[in-house]
Protein backbone atom coordinates (compact mmCIF):
# COMPACT_ATOMS: atom_id res chain seq x y z
CA UNK A 1 0.00 0.00 0.00
CA UNK A 2 1.67 3.12 -0.95
CA UNK A 3 2.08 5.95 1.26
CA UNK A 4 1.75 9.64 -0.14
CA UNK A 5 3.18 12.57 1.32
CA UNK A 6 1.30 15.41 2.49
CA UNK A 7 4.40 17.78 2.05
CA UNK A 8 6.44 17.44 -1.20
CA UNK A 9 10.00 18.09 -1.29
CA UNK A 10 11.19 21.87 -1.82
CA UNK A 11 14.17 22.00 -0.34
CA UNK A 12 17.88 20.52 -1.72
CA UNK A 13 20.85 20.19 0.61
CA UNK A 14 24.36 19.73 -1.17
CA UNK A 15 27.19 19.08 0.94
CA UNK A 16 30.67 21.05 -0.15
CA UNK A 17 32.87 20.31 2.91
CA UNK A 18 34.90 18.27 1.45
CA UNK A 19 39.23 19.16 1.31
CA UNK A 20 39.38 17.68 -2.23
CA UNK A 21 42.95 16.12 -1.31
CA UNK A 22 42.45 14.09 -4.83
CA UNK A 23 42.74 17.30 -6.86
CA UNK A 24 46.05 18.49 -4.57
CA UNK A 25 47.89 20.90 -5.55
CA UNK A 26 45.15 22.89 -7.56
CA UNK A 27 42.29 22.55 -4.47
CA UNK A 28 45.17 24.53 -2.16
CA UNK A 29 43.41 27.41 -2.64
CA UNK A 30 40.28 26.65 -5.23
CA UNK A 31 37.42 24.52 -3.57
CA UNK A 32 37.24 21.07 -6.06
CA UNK A 33 33.59 22.20 -6.50
CA UNK A 34 33.50 24.99 -8.41
CA UNK A 35 36.74 22.83 -10.89
CA UNK A 36 35.86 24.06 -14.21
CA UNK A 37 34.08 21.62 -16.51
CA UNK A 38 34.69 23.23 -19.65
CA UNK A 39 32.96 26.87 -18.36
CA UNK A 40 30.93 26.70 -15.24
CA UNK A 41 31.95 24.90 -12.01
CA UNK A 42 31.33 21.19 -11.23
CA UNK A 43 28.84 23.10 -8.35
CA UNK A 44 26.47 25.31 -10.86
CA UNK A 45 25.53 22.03 -12.58
CA UNK A 46 24.41 20.88 -9.11
CA UNK A 47 22.71 23.53 -8.43
CA UNK A 48 20.62 23.57 -11.73
CA UNK A 49 19.61 20.23 -11.35
CA UNK A 50 17.75 20.71 -8.13
CA UNK A 51 16.03 23.89 -9.75
CA UNK A 52 15.08 22.17 -12.61
CA UNK A 53 13.34 19.74 -10.11
CA UNK A 54 11.31 21.78 -8.74
CA UNK A 55 13.64 22.49 -5.35
CA UNK A 56 13.92 26.60 -5.65
CA UNK A 57 15.70 26.56 -2.06
CA UNK A 58 19.22 25.28 -1.87
CA UNK A 59 21.50 24.92 1.65
CA UNK A 60 24.89 24.19 0.98
CA UNK A 61 26.58 23.05 3.89
CA UNK A 62 29.99 24.44 3.60
CA UNK A 63 33.55 24.64 5.78
CA UNK A 64 36.70 26.45 6.05
CA UNK A 65 38.16 27.70 3.20
CA UNK A 66 35.30 27.55 1.24
CA UNK A 67 34.60 30.97 0.92
CA UNK A 68 35.05 31.57 -2.75
CA UNK A 69 31.81 29.15 -3.14
CA UNK A 70 29.60 31.64 -1.66
CA UNK A 71 31.09 34.36 -3.46
CA UNK A 72 30.60 32.62 -6.41
CA UNK A 73 26.61 32.44 -5.54
CA UNK A 74 26.64 36.12 -4.80
CA UNK A 75 26.02 39.16 -6.81
CA UNK A 76 28.81 41.04 -8.60
CA UNK A 77 28.27 44.42 -9.06
CA UNK A 78 31.49 45.74 -10.40
CA UNK A 79 31.81 42.60 -13.19
CA UNK A 80 28.33 43.16 -14.14
CA UNK A 81 28.46 46.79 -15.03
CA UNK A 82 31.72 46.43 -16.82
CA UNK A 83 30.37 43.44 -18.90
CA UNK A 84 26.96 45.95 -18.96
CA UNK A 85 29.47 48.58 -20.19
CA UNK A 86 30.84 46.56 -22.74
CA UNK A 87 27.95 45.45 -24.31
CA UNK A 88 29.03 41.46 -23.36
CA UNK A 89 25.36 40.34 -23.10
CA UNK A 90 26.32 36.72 -23.29
CA UNK A 91 28.14 36.62 -20.56
CA UNK A 92 26.45 38.97 -18.51
CA UNK A 93 23.92 36.65 -19.31
CA UNK A 94 26.11 33.71 -17.83
CA UNK A 95 26.89 35.57 -15.22
CA UNK A 96 23.25 36.23 -14.50
CA UNK A 97 22.31 32.34 -14.33
CA UNK A 98 24.88 31.93 -11.62
CA UNK A 99 23.05 34.15 -8.92
CA UNK A 100 19.69 33.31 -10.07
CA UNK A 101 19.34 29.84 -10.51
CA UNK A 102 18.23 29.26 -7.19
CA UNK A 103 17.79 30.82 -3.40
CA UNK A 104 21.16 29.46 -2.45
CA UNK A 105 21.96 29.13 1.48
CA UNK A 106 25.16 28.46 3.63
CA UNK A 107 25.60 26.92 6.75
CA UNK A 108 29.08 25.55 8.32
CA UNK A 109 29.92 22.35 9.19
CA UNK A 110 31.87 23.13 11.62
CA UNK A 111 34.12 19.96 12.25
CA UNK A 112 34.02 17.29 9.58
CA UNK A 113 32.60 13.84 10.89
CA UNK A 114 31.09 12.96 8.02
CA UNK A 115 28.50 12.77 5.35
CA UNK A 116 25.52 11.83 7.82
CA UNK A 117 26.65 14.79 9.45
CA UNK A 118 27.20 16.81 7.54
CA UNK A 119 23.28 16.29 6.67
CA UNK A 120 21.96 16.89 10.38
CA UNK A 121 23.56 20.50 9.62
CA UNK A 122 20.31 21.12 7.36
CA UNK A 123 17.67 20.28 10.33
CA UNK A 124 16.87 23.54 10.70
CA UNK A 125 16.65 25.03 7.23
CA UNK A 126 14.98 21.75 5.78
CA UNK A 127 12.20 21.49 8.92
CA UNK A 128 9.44 19.22 8.81
CA UNK A 129 9.37 18.05 5.31
CA UNK A 130 10.93 15.76 2.94
CA UNK A 131 13.86 17.16 1.24
CA UNK A 132 17.14 15.98 -1.59
CA UNK A 133 20.66 15.78 -0.79
CA UNK A 134 22.96 16.04 -3.80
CA UNK A 135 26.18 15.30 -3.81
CA UNK A 136 28.52 17.51 -5.82
CA UNK A 137 30.86 15.00 -7.37
CA UNK A 138 28.10 13.35 -9.14
CA UNK A 139 26.90 15.11 -12.08
CA UNK A 140 24.09 13.45 -13.94
CA UNK A 141 23.34 14.62 -17.16
CA UNK A 142 20.44 17.11 -17.95
CA UNK A 143 18.95 14.98 -20.16
CA UNK A 144 18.61 12.14 -17.68
CA UNK A 145 15.98 13.26 -15.01
CA UNK A 146 17.34 11.31 -12.43
CA UNK A 147 16.12 13.39 -9.34
CA UNK A 148 12.78 14.22 -10.66
CA UNK A 149 11.68 10.37 -11.01
CA UNK A 150 13.16 9.76 -6.84
CA UNK A 151 10.87 12.99 -6.11
CA UNK A 152 7.66 11.00 -7.50
CA UNK A 153 8.72 7.86 -5.93
CA UNK A 154 9.22 9.94 -2.35
CA UNK A 155 5.62 11.73 -3.36
CA UNK A 156 3.54 8.50 -4.07
CA UNK A 157 5.22 6.05 -1.02
CA UNK A 158 6.84 8.53 1.33
CA UNK A 159 10.08 7.80 3.40
CA UNK A 160 12.91 7.87 2.00
CA UNK A 161 14.67 6.91 -1.77
CA UNK A 162 18.13 6.86 -2.96
CA UNK A 163 19.60 6.26 -6.46
CA UNK A 164 21.54 3.26 -7.08
CA UNK A 165 24.13 2.16 -9.43
CA UNK A 166 25.18 -1.26 -11.07
CA UNK A 167 28.94 -1.07 -10.17
CA UNK A 168 29.67 -4.80 -10.72
CA UNK A 169 31.08 -6.83 -7.84
CA UNK A 170 34.33 -5.91 -8.29
CA UNK A 171 33.95 -2.57 -7.62
CA UNK A 172 31.06 -2.04 -4.48
CA UNK A 173 33.44 -2.27 -1.82
CA UNK A 174 34.51 1.86 -3.17
CA UNK A 175 30.54 2.51 -2.16
CA UNK A 176 27.54 2.07 0.03
CA UNK A 177 25.83 -0.99 -0.71
CA UNK A 178 22.36 -2.20 -0.73
CA UNK A 179 20.20 -5.49 -0.55
CA UNK A 180 16.82 -5.06 -2.70
CA UNK A 181 13.79 -6.53 -3.27
CA UNK A 182 11.37 -6.03 -6.72
CA UNK A 183 8.22 -3.41 -6.30
CA UNK A 184 4.75 -3.17 -7.90
CA UNK A 185 6.40 -0.53 -9.74
CA UNK A 186 8.37 -2.63 -11.31
CA UNK A 187 11.39 -1.54 -13.77
CA UNK A 188 13.80 0.64 -11.73
CA UNK A 189 12.25 0.74 -8.97
CA UNK A 190 12.99 -1.96 -5.70
CA UNK A 191 12.52 -1.61 -1.85
CA UNK A 192 15.61 -1.52 0.00
CA UNK A 193 15.85 -3.93 2.32
CA UNK A 194 19.16 -3.64 3.78
CA UNK A 195 22.20 -1.55 3.42
CA UNK A 196 26.13 -1.32 4.37
CA UNK A 197 28.54 0.85 3.71
CA UNK A 198 31.67 -0.16 1.78
CA UNK A 199 31.58 -3.73 2.26
CA UNK A 200 34.20 -6.60 1.20
CA UNK A 201 33.33 -8.00 -1.98
CA UNK A 202 32.43 -11.11 -0.67
CA UNK A 203 30.41 -9.81 1.58
CA UNK A 204 28.69 -7.16 -0.27
CA UNK A 205 24.66 -8.12 -0.72
CA UNK A 206 24.66 -7.28 -4.29
CA UNK A 207 26.58 -4.98 -7.02
CA UNK A 208 23.84 -2.15 -6.46
CA UNK A 209 25.65 0.74 -4.95
CA UNK A 210 24.27 4.00 -4.17
CA UNK A 211 25.63 6.77 -5.54
CA UNK A 212 25.03 10.78 -4.86
CA UNK A 213 21.20 11.47 -4.97
CA UNK A 214 19.02 11.18 -1.70
CA UNK A 215 15.75 11.80 -1.23
CA UNK A 216 14.79 11.67 2.93
CA UNK A 217 12.41 11.91 5.04
CA UNK A 218 12.82 14.15 7.65
CA UNK A 219 12.97 11.65 10.31
CA UNK A 220 16.23 10.82 9.18
CA UNK A 221 17.12 13.73 11.06
CA UNK A 222 16.40 11.55 14.51
CA UNK A 223 18.30 8.69 13.81
CA UNK A 224 21.49 10.63 13.04
CA UNK A 225 21.42 12.14 16.10
CA UNK A 226 21.71 8.84 17.54
CA UNK A 227 23.61 6.87 15.04
CA UNK A 228 27.25 6.42 16.11
CA UNK A 229 30.60 6.86 13.96
CA UNK A 230 30.69 4.33 12.23
CA UNK A 231 33.66 3.13 9.37
CA UNK A 232 36.31 5.71 9.10
CA UNK A 233 35.19 6.79 12.29
CA UNK A 234 32.58 9.49 10.60
CA UNK A 235 28.66 9.27 11.21
CA UNK A 236 27.40 7.37 7.95
CA UNK A 237 24.42 8.82 6.32
CA UNK A 238 23.74 4.88 4.91
CA UNK A 239 24.16 3.74 8.65
CA UNK A 240 21.33 6.23 9.30
CA UNK A 241 19.22 4.42 6.61
CA UNK A 242 19.93 1.20 7.40
CA UNK A 243 18.26 1.94 10.60
CA UNK A 244 15.43 3.84 8.97
CA UNK A 245 15.05 0.15 7.31
CA UNK A 246 15.49 -1.92 10.62
CA UNK A 247 12.50 -0.06 12.06
CA UNK A 248 10.31 -0.48 8.95
CA UNK A 249 10.37 2.57 7.71
CA UNK A 250 9.65 3.09 3.72
CA UNK A 251 12.92 3.21 1.67
CA UNK A 252 13.13 2.80 -2.15
CA UNK A 253 16.03 2.70 -4.71
CA UNK A 254 15.49 3.49 -8.31
CA UNK A 255 17.85 2.19 -10.20
CA UNK A 256 20.32 4.56 -12.62
CA UNK A 257 21.24 3.75 -16.34
CA UNK A 258 21.45 7.42 -17.61
CA UNK A 259 24.69 9.67 -18.23
CA UNK A 260 26.53 10.06 -14.89
CA UNK A 261 29.72 11.72 -14.33
CA UNK A 262 32.19 11.58 -11.30
CA UNK A 263 34.47 14.98 -10.98
CA UNK A 264 35.31 13.32 -7.45
CA UNK A 265 37.79 11.01 -9.66
CA UNK A 266 40.43 12.77 -12.00
CA UNK A 267 40.57 10.28 -14.75
CA UNK A 268 36.51 10.66 -14.75
CA UNK A 269 36.65 14.82 -14.52
CA UNK A 270 38.63 14.56 -17.88
CA UNK A 271 36.08 12.57 -19.64
CA UNK A 272 33.18 14.52 -18.18
CA UNK A 273 35.21 17.57 -19.60
CA UNK A 274 35.86 15.99 -23.07
CA UNK A 275 31.83 14.32 -23.13
CA UNK A 276 30.06 17.38 -22.40
CA UNK A 277 32.40 19.90 -24.42
CA UNK A 278 31.84 17.76 -27.36
CA UNK A 279 28.16 18.09 -27.19
CA UNK A 280 28.24 21.75 -26.78
CA UNK A 281 26.63 23.85 -30.15
CA UNK A 282 29.39 26.21 -30.02
CA UNK A 283 32.28 24.00 -29.03
CA UNK A 284 31.68 20.79 -30.41
CA UNK A 285 31.80 20.65 -34.12
CA UNK A 286 35.36 22.32 -33.59
CA UNK A 287 36.22 20.21 -30.44
CA UNK A 288 35.10 16.65 -31.81
CA UNK A 289 37.40 17.27 -35.17
CA UNK A 290 40.28 17.85 -33.06
CA UNK A 291 39.79 14.89 -31.07
CA UNK A 292 39.25 12.78 -34.45
CA UNK A 293 42.78 14.33 -35.53
CA UNK A 294 44.12 13.71 -32.17
CA UNK A 295 43.28 10.39 -31.65
CA UNK A 296 45.20 9.55 -34.80
CA UNK A 297 48.19 10.57 -33.66
CA UNK A 298 47.92 9.03 -30.73
CA UNK A 299 50.91 5.58 -30.69
CA UNK A 300 49.62 2.45 -30.59
CA UNK A 301 49.01 1.00 -26.97
CA UNK A 302 52.92 -0.34 -26.03
CA UNK A 303 54.29 1.96 -28.78
CA UNK A 304 56.87 4.70 -28.02
CA UNK A 305 55.68 8.13 -28.34
CA UNK A 306 59.56 9.22 -29.84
Amino acid sequence: MSISSSRPARKAVIPVAGMGTRFLPATKAVPKELLPVVDRPALQYIVEEAARAGLPEVLMVTGRGKAAIEDFFDRTPELEAALEKKGDAARLAAVHESTEVAQVHFVRQGEAQGLGHAVLQAAAFVGDEPFAVLLGDDLIDARDHLLEQMLAVQAEHGGSVIALLDVGRENIDKYGAVAVEPTADGGDVVAVTGLVEKPPVEEAPSSLAIIGRYVLAPEIFEVLRETAPGRGGEIQLTDALATLVERGRPVHGVVFGGRRYDTGDKLDYLKAVVRLAAERDDLGPSFTAFLRDFVTELPAEGASSS
